[in-house]
């Protein structure tokens, strides 16, 4: 698990993050960062990462906030490692008492994160299977969740990775209306996918609708976003 295992890592320092997306990346994990509490809140609302490594100080809500809300949370259990400028005794109490798993000061040297990480990783319990999410019927066609598939009445629907992605989350949430920018976090985008979101919509439409220009259950929420009502 640990050589393709998901993190996310949470600071506000750009350079910081593209170094440890590079070098995570090229230990074998895949990465999504995060530069902020809020924007890490966005994201763990529809992805399920491995791990989390966050910074303690960040403008806004510190990571120790963050890491306690995550702690009062039942649905996510993630391992938590702290990054701080900050290590004597008392930070590195508070942020056990916080909740975090770990605790790494800078600077530090990526290495040595790397095994923090991996030495994590192989103490975190093995996840419990969800329930299979059912097939979302969207009148003659069948969406099932799990293997990103589109069924119709002449078989399977060929999707695009970008069109299975963003059908797997507006179907994750139904009837519930998701903003441009969730969706992007869901799939991993920044705000210039964005854009892109609008023209996925468009591709889905031509193939789940029966008149794409009056649809039935891909909707636009005006100034909101978007949201999928599902239906025989």
């Amino acid at each position: 698990m640990a050589e393709d295992a998901h993190i996310l890592v949470v600071d506000d320092d750009a350079r910081l993050r593209a170094l440890l997306s590079r070098y995570l990346g090229g230990e074998g994990f895949r990465v999504t960062t995060a530069e902020t509490a809020t924007e890490a809140r966005d994201k763990l609302r529809f992805m399920h990462p491995d791990m989390v490594v966050l910074d303690v100080m960040m403008p806004g809500e510190s990571g120790l906030t963050l890491t306690e809300s995550l702690r009062r949370e039942p649905s996510i259990e993630v391992p938590v490692l702290l990054l701080t400028a900050r290590g004597s005794p008392e930070d590195r109490i508070a942020g056990f008492e916080a909740g975090a798993d770990d605790y790494l000061p800078k600077p530090f040297e990526p290495r040595e994160l790397v095994l923090r990480i991996r030495a994590l990783l192989r103490r975190a319990p093995a996840p419990v299977p969800e329930a299979p999410q059912r097939p979302v019927q969207l009148g003659a066609h069948a969406f099932d969740v799990e293997r990103g598939e589109l069924s119709g009445p002449e078989g399977v629907v060929r999707l695009t990775g970008g069109e299975a992605a963003l059908l797997v989350a507006l179907a994750r949430k139904p009837n519930e209306v998701l903003s441009r920018e969730e969706i992007a976090a869901a799939l991993g985008m920044d705000e210039a996918g964005e854009r892109a979101i609008d023209v996925q919509v468009t591709r889905l439409r031509r193939k789940v609708e029966a008149d794409p220009r009056e649809p039935r259950f891909l909707h636009t929420v005006r100034g909101r976003g978007y949201v999928l009502k599902p239906g025989a």
